[in-house]
Parts: structure tokens; C-alpha cells; sequence
């Protein structure tokens, strides 16, 4: 076996398999990087999806026996709708950020990697390869950083000179011994315009984010959205652009090279009423194939209800209502209960006032006397 052979075998392979960048490093431990898990750790920055053993999300030997290199890729996703639907006064729409769009992006990095592993077995078959994607162990940003993919902007997200930071990222542990690639030298510069963008000071400082106060993070989470976020997850519904949108080099970035990734607009950009009753297959049908969808119902169904209260969609009151008085879960009832004090309206306070007399639950009853203060204010 040649491995710089076999290094452009895999490079022109995975050109051919709908990889849009690959770069190759070392399997050596990333130290720099467990001292700054184990900062977030301390203070308590990190969101709790991630693997919790420092160790091995810091040490690939600890995930492959006598690894060599590591592998990382690449996939450009669109930043634009091709066709584009209006939020509009009595039938306003929340929206999926730009990384759930199209089929759920694990499937499809894991269907590269597949392919990128048969490919490498059948050169060389005692091959060991082990891949990951998101929810891996390894930081697949740590990885792509160091095999040359693109450089760790200010954002936190992987910035490509050819794609800017809307790429999905994997990676694939080998005992191949592949010749690595150089990093890429931090372009950001002087630039903060992420920082300055994010809408809730999430990032910290450039390359620091507190994911606790991430509206991407929020809205994945499944109980009350804590009052200081409420407002300004505004129509999210799921995950969040603001520090992506604001970069400089993503301007003018927009690829559509996989059809897969291809947004249906009134998926990703959805009427809010209508999420408010969804059926668990109704859900399933129009959202499960989304990476969105993961965390189930729940969260988008209250993001739906965050989302029409930052619209004071008073068209919406009655169906908020409903859910009120006849939803099973609390987290949906006091939701509902705080937006119909942000809606305001006769209609409203009737109905707060109604089940503050019937209601149990003390989280509940507190978002009703959320509710019924900022109509009193009003």
C-alpha cells in the first residue's frame, strides 16, 4: 500500500460520492482543546448534548485501537430557499435554521462515510475505521480545524475559504498512516460582527460560547424557555442563523449542490396555528425527516407558541387558548398562558382569569400570573 496513493484515491473518491472537502490529520490527542472542554465544563457553558467523558471526546486511541489519522469531511448546505414563502398578518410562520433543512444531515454525512469506508476497505482490508458524525465522540470542529477544513471563526463554526462556515462536518478515524494536510490560518481577524449579532450574548468572546444561553440550544430543550429568552427566539422554531448570517465571508454563499438538502418552504418555513394541534403523526410526516425533529413535538409546539406571541398574532387566540385549558403538558399550558398576556385582549384575560380558578400546577399558575401582569400593565 502507497498511502499518498491511496491519499488521492480517497480524495478523487470522495469528489465522486457528493464529499465537498476532505482534509486528513493526525490521530495524536487534541490537548489544547480538553483544556478548554474542561473551562466549559467548569463553567457550566456546555449544553449537555455532548459526550461527556472529556477524555474521549479529546483521545482517539481511546475509540480505535492504534489509530493513524483521522479523516474529515465536508458538506456544503443551501443558505437560501429557492423559493421563499411570507410570514403574513393572520397567518404567520416560524422557521427551521438553515442546518435543518432538507433530509436530516446525519443521514447524509453517514452515507458518505459508509461509502468512504467501503471504499478504503477495498484497498486496504485489515484497514480499522471507525466514523462519527455530531454525535460522536470527537469534536468534529476540533478535527476539521486541524486537517485543514477551514479555521475556527469567532462564531464557533468551522469557516471554509470555498463555502463559508454552512458545511456539515464529519470524520472518520483510520489506522492508516495518511500524510496530513496544514491548518488554515485564522481569517477572522479584528471582525466581532457574530458577536455582536448573537441575540442573546451567547458568545461569550470569539471561540467561546456559553450554549446555555444559546437560541439554538433553547429551543432544543423541552421545558420552560427561561423569561429572558422568550422574546428573542422570536419565530425560531428550531436552532438559529444570527452569527452565520452575520459573517462577513458568508455573504454571497449559497450552494445547492445536493438535491437532498433542498428545503420545502412550507416545511421549514411552516404556518405557527396549525403546529399547535399537531398529531404525533402529523409531526412525524411533515417534520420527521428533519434533523429538527430529533427532540420530538414538544419543543417546536412551544416554539410555535413563543414564536406567535413575538408576532401578537391575535388570530391565534382562541387555538392558544385551547391549549390552555386542554393541554396535557404544563410546559404547553404556561406557555400559552404567558403569550396570551403578551397577545392581551378581552378574549385573554377572560380565560387566564377562568383557569387561574382551575389550575394545579404551580408552574403553571405562575406563567398565568405572568400572563395577566402584562395585560394589567397593558
Amino acid at each position: 500500500m502507497d498511502p499518498t496513493k491511496l491519499k488521492q484515491d480517497v480524495i478523487d473518491y470522495s469528489k465522486q460520492i457528493g464529499i465537498d472537502k476532505i482534509g486528513f490529520t493526525t490521530a495524536d490527542p487534541f490537548s489544547e482543546l480538553k483544556n478548554r472542554l474542561i473551562r466549559q465544563q467548569q463553567l457550566n457553558y456546555q449544553s449537555g448534548f455532548e459526550e461527556l467523558d472529556i477524555e474521549k471526546r479529546v483521545n482517539p486511541a481511546l475509540l480505535l485501537d492504534e489509530p493513524h489519522s483521522i479523516i474529515s469531511i465536508a458538506i456544503a448546505y443551501p443558505a437560501k430557499m429557492k423559493i421563499r414563502v411570507q410570514s403574513k398578518k393572520g397567518a404567520r410562520r416560524g422557521i427551521f435554521c438553515r442546518a435543518s433543512w432538507g433530509v436530516d444531515y446525519h443521514h447524509i454525512l453517514r452515507d458518505r462515510l459508509q461509502k468512504l469506508e467501503e471504499f478504503i476497505a477495498s484497498r486496504v482490508p485489515d484497514a480499522r475505521l471507525k466514523s462519527m458524525v455530531d454525535t460522536g465522540e470527537l469534536s468534529d470542529r476540533a478535527v476539521a480545524e486541524r486537517a485543514g477544513i477551514g479555521w475556527s471563526g469567532k462564531n464557533c463554526a468551522i469557516i471554509t475559504p470555498e463555502f463559508g462556515s454552512y458545511v456539515y462536518l464529519g470524520e472518520m478515524i483510520t489506522s492508516i498512516p495518511f500524510e496530513s494536510d496544514e491548518p488554515i490560518e485564522d481569517q477572522c481577524g479584528s471582525c466581532t460582527k457574530c458577536l455582536e449579532a448573537c441575540p442573546t450574548g451567547a458568545l461569550v468572546q470569539g471561540g467561546q460560547i456559553n450554549a446555555q444561553h444559546c437560541i439554538g440550544f433553547l429551543t432544543q430543550t423541552k421545558g420552560f424557555v427561561p423569561d429572558e429568552f422568550r422574546e428573542k427566539i422570536g419565530n425560531r422554531i428550531y436552532g438559529c442563523d444570527s452569527c452565520q448570517t452575520a459573517c462577513p465571508v458568508n455573504k454571497g454563499m449559497n450552494f445547492h449542490f445536493h438535491e437532498e438538502m433542498d428545503a420545502d418552504p412550507e416545511t421549514i418555513k411552516p404556518l405557527l396555528r396549525p403546529i399547535l394541534k399537531m398529531s404525533n403523526r402529523e409531526f412525524k410526516e411533515l417534520f420527521g425527516h428533519l434533523a429538527g425533529s430529533w427532540r420530538g413535538k414538544k419543543p417546536i409546539q412551544r416554539n410555535a407558541i413563543l414564536a406567535i406571541a413575538h408576532f401578537k398574532d391575535e388570530s391565534a387566540v382562541p387555538e392558544l387558548i385551547e391549549v390552555m385549558k386542554e393541554d396535557s403538558r404544563p410546559v404547553m399550558r404556561g406557555t400559552a398562558a404567558w403569550a396570551l398576556g403578551k397577545i392581551g385582549g378581552e378574549a385573554a384575560f377572560t380565560a387566564l382569569m377562568a383557569v387561574k380558578e382551575k389550575e394545579a400546577d404551580l408552574e403553571v399558575l405562575a406563567e398565568i400570573e405572568k400572563g395577566l401582569n402584562f395585560l394589567q400593565k397593558g
